[in-house]
């Protein structure tokens, strides 16, 4: 039996037997779409023997036209390239004077280079809680607003973008910085405008896990002139550069400490290539995402964690969400039954109380006040007594009980309507029985 758009293709499995037989397709968005186009760009790179951005027998310019094309892409005034997420969240917070003295809020639900970051700079970081957006709770964030507060970092978590517009006017009327994390959203955005462009810094990640993907690699980008002056020092020597590479050691310039985070030749030339199949990757998985979620929409006892740009959702997960943790818990065992389940590589379908280190009080380092040196610092930082907060489970209860009753469903960006109708299934299936 086939059936016509807008409804269920395929033939329906008999009762007894699991609504998939083979693992569901891995969850890395990007890597689906890698084939000769990246393959021939990275070559063109080594067949030109310079895979260093700034010098080289023969020069293909891929980091500087990667940055250009980014900038564009999002809407920003400029880009940065940089060896990974992580680097370009330390190189945004460097470049946004962070340090001993003030706090930093950041959300329940996050990765864990997130409070990283916030302690490597000798700040303190402030849990806020999240609303059914899953992203930063704007009550909550006004609510933790102190004298110290430097700044908020929010992270649109799991493909689709928070409340962005709240939080950039909390911290306008507050006078604090806005830096959004927009690793797991690259494609995103709220109204027509590209995550990462309402803050003063936005950071990306091209991660195998990410939309796009060079294996690594990550971006800043601010519209600040001043920022992305002390962006480009920080992610390099301590110095800026001219357009022939060559280091600018003035005595106007800026004078800091660099990292060494620069991106590769051979990376962002991977990454030009995949930023031009970006849009087709993200629509793929807003198609096979809303598809599935329309069917389940139809159906008793499950909701939804709220959507608040549907058109500007990439579609990298799914979040339905339950009464309680023991329905979650028996909806997830029963889905795992009907087949739903990844290969040893991967991950999905999961209750989202087990997803590690997004959660915030997985991260020991940070509950257990984990210093960078003997002395405690720091947490034992003359700038920061009195500063250090609790960060154990039940600090932010409204991400707790979602945690707990939710289940996290990765849409690869491959899914044929057969894999889409086969979840629609085994959804169907699951609900019942559980």
């Amino acid at each position: 039996m086939r059936v016509e758009e807008g409804g269920r293709t395929g033939k329906t499995k008999s009762p007894g037997s699991p609504a998939r037989t083979e693992p569901l397709p891995l969850e890395f968005p990007g890597a689906h779409w890698l084939d000769e186009e990246e393959v021939q760009a990275a070559a063109r790179v080594l067949r030109a023997r310079s895979p260093f951005r700034y010098y080289g027998p023969d020069m293909q310019d891929e980091v500087r036209s990667f940055e250009e094309e980014f900038a564009r892409f999002v809407g920003a005034r400029y880009a940065l390239a940089v060896s990974s997420g992580t680097g370009a969240l330390f190189t945004a917070l460097s470049a946004l004077e962070v340090g001993p003295g003030q706090e930093v809020i950041i959300p329940a639900y996050l990765w864990v280079s997130i409070a990283s970051a916030v302690v490597c700079h000798g700040a303190i970081p402030v849990l806020a809680d999240i609303d059914d957006t899953f992203c930063l709770d704007p009550a909550d964030v006004e609510r933790r607003i102190t004298p110290r507060t430097r700044g908020i970092i929010m992270a649109h978590m799991s493909g689709a973008p928070g409340d962005v517009k709240a939080i950039q006017a909390i911290a306008r009327r507050h006078g604090l910085f806005l830096l959004e994390d927009c690793a797991q959203c690259v494609g995103g955005s709220v109204d027509g405008q590209s995550v990462g462009t309402f803050g003063d810094v936005g950071i990306f990640s091209f991660q195998l896990n990410k939309n796009i993907t060079a294996g690594e690699g990550g971006c800043l980008v601010t519209s600040d002139e001043r920022l992305q002056e002390r962006a480009v020092a920080w992610h390099d020597l301590g110095y800026c550069r001219d357009r022939a590479g060559r280091l600018l050691l003035e005595a106007n310039g800026p004078h800091l400490w660099g990292r060494g985070y620069r991106m590769d030749e051979l990376r962002a030339a991977v990454l030009r290539v995949q930023l031009r199949k970006l849009p087709l990757v993200t629509a793929a998985m807003r198609a096979s995402k809303y598809r599935i979620r329309q069917a389940l929409e139809a159906l008793p006892g499950v909701g939804f964690r709220r959507i608040l740009d549907p058109a500007g959702d990439t579609g990298a997960f799914l979040i339905t969400v339950y009464p309680d943790a023991g329905r979650a818990r028996a909806v997830q065992q029963a889905l795992r039954a009907e087949g739903l389940v990844a290969r040893p590589e991967g991950i999905n379908n999961i209750v989202m109380a087990d997803w590690g280190l997004h959660l915030y009080y997985n991260n020991l380092s940070l509950v257990e006040h984990a210093p960078l040196e003997p002395s405690g610092f720091p947490w034992s930082a003359p700038q920061n007594r009195g500063l250090a907060r609790r960060y154990g489970k039940g600090a932010c209860p409204r991400a707790d009980d979602l945690f707990e009753r939710s289940l996290l469903l990765a849409i690869p960006s491959c899914l044929r309507r057969k894999d889409e109708d086969e979840i629609i299934q085994a959804f169907e299936r699951a609900l019942a029985r559980a």
